[in-house]
This record gives C-alpha cells, structure tokens and sequence, in this order.
C-alpha cells in the first residue's frame, strides 16, 4: 500500500516546487503563459506520440476501452447538461467542466498507479487513446471555435487536423498499429523531449496555485463540487456497473476499469483552460480537490475489489 502512494508523493513534490516558484516570482509574471505554451505546443504532443507509439495495439483496442468510453461519457453529458442548462455557463465553461468531470490523468498518475496497483503500466493505454484520438480533438474544436470567433466548418476541421496533441496522438496511434519498432536514433531523442513534459507541467499548475484558494472563485464552487463527485464517485460507480452486469468482465478486468475511472481529473484539462482562456478556477480546483481525494477512493476499490 506504501507503494502505491508513490506516484502521488512524486507529483505533490513537482507540484510544491512550482507553488514555491510562483511565491518567490522566480520565473516572472510571463511564466504561466509561456509554460503552457510550451506544453500545448511542443512537449505533450512529444510525449503523446512517444506513450502510444510503445503502447501494445492489443491493449488499446481491447475490452476495456468501451467500458471507460461510457463511463466518461455519462459522467460528462451529466456535467455539460447541469452546467449549460440549469446555471447557463458559456460554451467554454462547461466543456471545461466536463472534461473536469471525465478526464482521467491516465498518463503521469495512471501509469504509475497501474504499476503499483494493477502490476502493469499498460492497462492506461485505451484510456489515453480514447481521450486523445476523442475527446481532445472534439473538445478542442468546439474550444477553438469559441475563442476564434466566427469560423467556418472547414476551418474547424483544419485547426483541430493540425493541433500539436492532435497530431502527435495520431501519429503515434499509427506507430503501434503498423507494427513499426522506430530505431534508437529516433525514438530517444524524442523521448528526452517528451520526458520534460510532466514536470513543467506540474510546475506550472504548481505556479499557478500560488495566491489562490481552493473554492475562492465566487459563483464557480458548485462547477468545482459537481465535476469532483461526478469524478470521484460516480465515474467508478458507473464503470463497475457495465464491466460487471453489460459486459460481464472477468474481476481483474472490473478493477482495471474501475481503477481507471477513480484517477484524478487530467492536468491536461488545466492546460487547455490555460490555452484557451476559459474555465481556469474550474479546472484548476478539481485537479487539486481530485487528486487528493482519489487517494482514499482508490485504496477503497483496491480492498473492495482486489
């Protein structure tokens, strides 16, 4: 059980560092823009392309990812509804606070937790395929639309064609399929990119944390509260229900998707709400309020279902 706080104690400490980066104005008042430019733009679709292109094309496409699909698909068309028509968020807001509600950090909490809890950093990759190839392009569109003004169908398409994540995702989707095997001198260099992108962006959410108080942004708290139950306790409920009475998977499989469902909301959420300008106090606090509270849920579902 020790072991499977690992991954948390590595991240509160990036976390920490950047919190105390942002209280000593180390970096100056540019630093938040830039990082997360340069996550947006270079080091996630490094990192995107590198964990699906190694990923195992048996494990994406396997049982799991209908299961995950649904799961997170309740859970944000249950946030997107309450928000948009019972409290009237703009457009940006509540696809914010959906993806708060169902993204899961499959990636650098995921994997690490599935080694420790699961005993293979596989089982996150259908996961990680379902948002990026999904998710992000569907969201991403709609969040380039808003911020863009008015724009075409066409125009849509091409931006989210040549979105970095995007990109890097399919790209590296593509690798794992073909069965290609890329040499050392391709493969490591990008994966030296790829390896900074957890930590800066951890820093920058650390940063950004500093002189804010969690539940401080008036008039947003109940976004915050609703996407951190909806994440915490209704996602694994409901991805228990259909693994074991729709699909009818075997138990290890149950607590694979249940694990899966129980991670925190995705930091990548809290960059795209960075890049866009929307939404910030919202993401921001569910990835806070999620990743400490899914401590206890996941050692709960570990007893319960282990």
């Amino acid at each position: 059980m020790l072991d499977s706080l690992t991954g948390f104690a590595v991240i509160g400490v990036a976390i920490f560092v950047g919190w105390i980066l942002g209280r000593i104005d180390l970096l100056g008042e540019h630093a938040k823009p830039v990082l997360a430019r340069l996550t947006f733009f270079v080091l996630s679709p490094f990192l995107l392309f590198v964990v699906l292109a190694q990923a195992d094309v048996r494990m994406l496409f396997s049982a799991l990812l209908p299961v995950s699909a649904i799961a997170a698909v309740a859970v944000m068309v249950t946030h997107a509804l309450i928000a948009r028509w019972m409290w009237r968020r703009s457009t940006g807001e509540w696809v914010i606070g959906a993806l708060s509600a169902g993204q899961v950090n499959s990636n650098n909490i995921g994997i690490p937790l599935s080694l420790y809890l699961l005993g293979s950093a596989a089982f996150p990759a259908p996961v990680i395929l379902l948002q990026l190839l999904v998710f992000t392009p569907v969201t991403l569109a709609i969040l380039d639309a808003v911020t863009a003004g008015r724009t075409t169908f066409w125009r849509t398409v091409a931006r989210t064609a040549t979105n970095p994540i995007v990109v890097g995702s399919v790209l590296g989707t593509l690798v794992s399929a073909s069965g290609i095997t890329l040499p050392p001198i391709v493969i490591e260099p990008m994966t030296l990119i790829a390896n900074a992108c957890v930590p800066v962006l951890l820093i920058s959410y650390g940063i950004s944390l500093y002189g804010q108080r969690v539940l401080g942004s008036a008039g947003r708290r109940r976004d915050i509260v609703l996407a951190t139950f909806l994440k915490l306790v209704a996602m694994p409920a409901v991805a228990w229900a259909v693994a074991e009475f729709v699909f009818a998977l075997p138990p290890a499989d149950v607590l694979v998707v249940v694990v899966l469902a129980a991670l925190p909301t995705a930091q990548n959420v809290f960059n795209y709400s960075q890049r866009y300008d929307v939404g910030e106090s919202i993401s921001r606090d569910t990835v806070l309020l999620t990743t400490i509270g899914c401590v206890p849920v996941l050692l709960l579902v570990t007893v319960l279902l282990g």
